[in-house]
């Protein structure tokens, strides 16, 4: 199965002529997912673009009204959605925004009947992230030149993203107000509605973290672009995605490690470091800020070498076959 060039998906993601129902569909919910379920732009986006691609498929079937769907309709869609390529993770995220939508539509009036009742997402197949091992991470956290102001600066990011295993958005929006170092913790923000969680961090990070708030992050302060950002870039503004994976990206790269390393890497490396030292599991769930402790559960097939060597030790046929 090919999957379309980027120019032809976006050209397929052009709005078609809809009827007006298809319009006034799209825009209020849109509406109500920004007000009242108060979700980010990019995130609307994509609702945006699943609903787009939506309707377009109806109006090339000559369906113009919501009121005629079915459930066969919908499974129909499932399967153009296959032929055009697109990933399970992707056609999955398509059923929960159709879910949503048909549901706001039953709700407002704008439907009898859901449609999407019995509908089944694809089955996902969880990949197991990449994960360094210790040594990979100590190796990493020792690059910085911590006699330098921005070296100083990436040495205690790089420890903070590794103790408290926060995501790269959740590092960057710390805030100095956040944190606790007379109780061993600091505060998170995260999730669309702005929740928050409380992370220990450890005397490592602790440390470096203070070195940089003492030498480095007063000669980066600006007072009309820092605001109470804790990590700053050379000119005083908060750091943004980009520059975090161009830091990170440097330090992998003086430190010798070949292999495929991203920014969520040492959030995996964090999980998974713990867990393979005894850590509970929910515990490890509330420090990420999983809704889901299956999603934790992922982490838990990661340490093959240790169950290798109990297969080899324990196992009847290998002893003795």
């Amino acid at each position: 199965m090919v999957e379309h060039k980027p120019a032809k998906r976006a050209k397929q993601l052009e709005r078609k002529e809809w009827p007006k129902t298809f319009q006034e569909a799209f825009d209020g919910y849109l509406t109500f997912l920004r007000i009242e379920r108060g979700l980010a732009d990019n995130t609307l986006e994509s609702y945006g673009i699943d609903l787009r691609r939506f309707f377009n498929y109806l109006v090339e079937c000559g369906i113009r009204e919501l009121g005629r769907l079915g459930g066969k309709d919908l499974t129909r869609y499932l399967y153009h959605l296959y032929e055009v390529g697109l990933a399970p993770a992707s056609i999955h995220r398509n059923v929960s925004c159709l879910r949503g939508f048909f549901l706001f539509c039953v709700e407002e009036g704008l439907m009898e009947t859901d449609p999407s009742e019995y509908l089944e997402s694809p089955r996902l197949i969880r990949k197991v992230p990449e994960v360094l091992s210790v040594e990979e991470v100590e190796k990493i956290l020792e690059q910085p030149d911590i006699t330098d102001v921005l070296g100083l600066r990436d040495r205690a990011m790089l420890e903070f993203a590794y103790a408290t295993g926060a995501r790269v958005s959740e590092i960057l929006a710390v805030g100095v107000h956040d944190l606790y170092f007379d109780q061993g913790f600091v505060r998170i923000v995260y999730g669309k509605g702005g929740k928050t969680r409380l992370v220990p961090i450890g005397r490592s990070a602790r440390s470096a973290v203070e070195a940089y708030l003492e030498k480095s992050r007063p000669r980066l302060f600006h007072p009309l672009r820092s605001g109470d950002t804790l990590f700053l870039s050379r000119r005083g503004r908060p750091l943004t995605r980009m520059a975090y994976w161009n830091i990170l990206r440097r330090y992998i790269q003086q430190a010798g490690i070949q292999r495929r390393v991203t920014p969520h890497t040492l959030r995996h490396s964090f999980a998974t470091h713990l867990l393979e030292g005894g850590a509970d599991l929910r515990a490890v769930q509330e420090m990420l800020g999983h809704a889901d402790i299956a999603t934790t559960s992922i982490y838990l097939h990661l340490d093959r070498a240790y169950l290798q060597e109990v297969h080899r030790k324990y196992h009847p046929r290998e002893r003795y076959g």
